[in-house]
């Protein structure tokens, strides 16, 4: 651990060309790593594609500490009082589990915020669950499975989850944090009650539909652009204790989307807790384990015959209170798709180990060396009107006639109205538009540059199909794609950045300001 102390901060060019910090003064009393190994960590994400080195990393032990760093960023030289420089003027990103994909929380020759760093010293801890068991205050570096676990053992739960639950409470609400609850529940950002966050200019604000609410707003889905969550309440209610888990196989699209469509419309209490859908083509690695092993191989020779299989997969959730009567509610609902049971699976779980499952995943991944790998997904929104010409177009005219395929591909729909249009998230403009989610990992026999062309020509299909996609996770370099990605949004977009990050000092590697 290095403590920078040095009175006057100035930026110089590295040899490659980029703006590297200097040790800050000892005022600030702030702890920054500079040792190889925590500049090498903040340096990479999940998506394995970039390598920004920031200049340093803070490691705080309070939200006043990144106040204070902000501050002295935005040119508050009072830690100071022998300085006359101007502003300093580095950039400044936080960052939780480095989930991103294209460097997104990277900030090149500026400060990386370790927010993990402010989980562990948050008092009395990282999350609290409130009396009455209706909302959690969680810090922002803390995980998502985290707060499950602390809300499980006062019998509540967050009501959306990500498919993936080792990611940072504060990275997915600068997202929208999706999965398959956000149909009925909408995304996670949609269930935020208030947040603690700390502005570009180094304010520490308290907000909340009531309580500066253009701010609330804006950091929820905002990529970090206005200010840094500390803390977030998120909504809870009553946990389940286990869960009746399907997958359903089609081979007709059509049926798929219809059977989709329907469940997500329900609200009697036939209606799903869980819906998404994966696409199992001949092209690719067809992962039978889900299925009795009795049935593995018929599962196999289906996607080999039809060449794509359409896999539905719900889950209904229980408790004791429930448990005499799931079986019938499952048998009604199976009934009303009209689907043979022979293409029906189902597992009975444990609630935690359902929303845990791709933990299963990853260790199989880590296993045989395919985790830490490039993984250039693409992940997009797509309006219903226009689903079955991306289908043709880009699944059966693309995806497969590649040699191969890898890694998952989601494909589910979801509810316009689960969403609040007063956040920054970017949604289609119809009622009801799809997930999409090509996950793929350039691992193994996988090139990079080919999955990246495969990306290309996909956004090319769209554009020039008029098929009006929003992407999700993107990273766009030119300015004129982001307006183009915010429409109508935009300029209140840039009046918040004005109003609360004047010198466009937070998350650098988005790249919408620099």
């Amino acid at each position: 651990m290095t403590l920078l102390m040095c009175l006057t901060p100035t930026l110089i060019k590295s040899d490659e060309g980029i703006d590297v910090l200097l040790p800050l003064p000892i005022s600030l009393n702030l702890t920054v790593l500079t040792d190889p190994f925590s500049i090498s960590a903040a340096s990479h994400d999940f998506g394995n594609v970039t390598n920004e080195n920031p200049g340093a990393v803070l490691c705080p032990s309070s939200p006043a500490e990144v106040a204070r760093l902000l501050r002295f960023a935005n040119g508050d030289f009072s830690f100071d009082s022998e300085s006359t420089s101007s502003s300093p003027g580095f950039k400044v990103a936080a960052r939780g589990q480095g989930h991103s994909l294209r460097g997104q929380a990277s900030a090149p020759g500026g400060v990386v915020v370790n927010m993990t760093c402010l989980a562990k010293t948050t008092k009395p801890a990282a999350v609290v669950v409130s009396a009455d068991g209706t909302y959690a205050d969680v810090a922002a570096g803390a995980m998502w499975v985290e707060v499950l676990q602390a809300a499980l053992a006062r019998g509540v739960s967050p009501v959306t989850f990500t498919d993936y639950l080792y990611l940072s409470v504060g990275g997915t609400l600068s997202n929208a944090g999706i999965g398959g609850n956000v149909f009925r529940h909408g995304p996670q950002i949609s269930n935020v009650h208030e947040l603690d966050v700390i502005t570009g200019k180094g304010d520490m604000v308290t907000c909340s539909p009531k309580l500066s609410p253009e701010l609330f707003y804006g950091v929820l889905g905002g990529l970090g652009q206005f200010g840094i969550i500390t803390r977030a309440r998120i909504a809870l209610d009553h946990a389940p204790t286990r869960a009746k888990w399907l997958r359903i196989l089609y081979s007709d699209f059509s049926a798929f989307t219809r059977d989709q469509e329907r469940l997500i419309s329900m609200t009697n209490d036939l209606r799903v807790d869980f819906l998404e859908g994966q696409l199992m083509m001949s092209n690719g690695i067809v992962d039978t384990s889900f299925f009795p092993l009795s049935d593995q191989t018929r599962v196999a020779s289906l996607v080999n015959d039809h060449r794509i299989i359409y896999v539905l997969e719900v889950a209904k959730y229980y408790d004791t209170t429930t448990l005499p009567i799931i079986d019938q509610i499952i048998d009604t609902l199976t009934r009303t798709l009209r689907i043979p049971s022979e293409f029906m699976f189902m597992q009975d779980v444990p609630y935690f180990d359902f929303l845990n499952r791709v933990r299963n995943e990853e260790d199989k991944l880590r296993s045989i060396g395919l985790w830490e790998v490039p993984h250039p997904w693409l992940n997009m929104f797509v309006p219903k009107s226009r689903i079955l010409d991306f289908h043709e177009g880009v699944i059966k005219g693309l995806l497969l006639n590649q040699t191969a395929t890898s890694g998952v591909t989601l494909f589910y729909p979801t509810n316009r109205n689960k969403w609040n249009n007063l956040m920054s998230a970017m949604i289609p403009n119809e009622d009801v538009f799809y997930v999409i989610g090509f996950l793929q990992s350039a691992g193994g026999s996988h090139n990079f540059e080919e999955l990246e062309n495969l990306n290309d020509r996909i956004i090319n299909f769209c554009d020039n199909s008029g098929i009006k996609i929003k992407e999700y996770l993107m990273h766009y370099t030119k300015r004129e794609d982001w307006i183009k990605h915010f429409g109508p949004k935009w300029n209140d977009f840039l009046r918040r950045k004005m109003m609360f990050d004047p010198e466009k000092l937070l998350s650098p590697g988005q790249d919408i300001f620099n």
